[in-house]
């Protein structure tokens, strides 16, 4: 399909609106999302590996419900399905809670398996030099774990970057809605979308560089 002089012009005006709302919304609404949802990540990989049945099977429970949910089914649940019970909560908040979520339960198993790959006579050296369970584990186990779980995190959060589009379907205004609005306004929907879908290309080859130079670095420290 040949492209006109006017089909360039609003490849060229719609690129700054999309990219613009991809650096201000998208990238903070992943960024505060995967922050809290490593948090829940750690927190369920602990319960899962601390031997208390509950905790354990609390932690299967939202593993397992989060990993056998789309992640629209469980946007639509927080932001329409609250409400029914009383339980009010802005577009914002509910696409950060339905994203941290998700992240978490994904996240989990990758953390369980970073924390997991330790050797024992890591945790048993910490014990002999008289520090305590926890002490062991913030000092010694988890710095060791984080080097295992760079990569398969940082695929996470590249992933969950794309994943942001879905918030649009409950108005959050992100790189996706923009292109929503400005298809809907041109009539242009093949011409925008793939304009959106080659800025998210972009984000994410810049995110894979930067997950590249993580890992080298790692790589470069345990080397040394």
């Amino acid at each position: 399909m040949p492209v006109d002089a006017d089909t360039w012009q609003l490849i060229l005006t719609s690129f700054w609106p999309m990219f613009s709302a991809g650096i201000t919304a998208t990238i903070p609404l992943a960024l505060i999302s995967f922050a809290l949802g490593l948090v829940l990540a750690i927190t369920a990989a602990l319960m899962r590996i601390s031997g208390n049945r509950l905790l354990s099977g609390v932690a299967r429970v939202y593993i397992s419900a989060i990993r056998g949910t789309p992640l629209l089914v469980q946007i639509f649940v927080i932001f329409y399905g609250l409400p029914q019970i009383g339980v009010l909560i802005n577009e914002y908040l509910a696409a950060v809670i339905a994203l941290s979520l998700n992240v978490g339960g994904y996240a989990a198993e990758v953390v369980r398996a970073a924390i997991l790959s330790v050797p024992k006579g890591q945790w048993e050296a910490g014990f002999t030099v008289g520090l305590s369970r926890a002490t062991v584990l913030r000092r010694i186990i988890l710095p060791q774990a984080a080097r295992v779980s760079v990569p398969p995190l940082s695929n996470t959060f590249i992933s969950l970057v794309k994943d942001t589009s879905l918030v649009a379907q409950i108005t959050v205004a992100e790189l996706f809605l923009s292109a929503q609005r400005i298809a809907a306004f041109t009539s242009e929907f093949l011409v925008i979308y793939i304009e959106a879908a080659f800025i998210y290309w972009i984000f994410c080859l810049v995110l894979s560089f930067g997950q590249d130079r993580i890992e080298r670095r790692l790589d470069r420290r345990v080397a040394h």
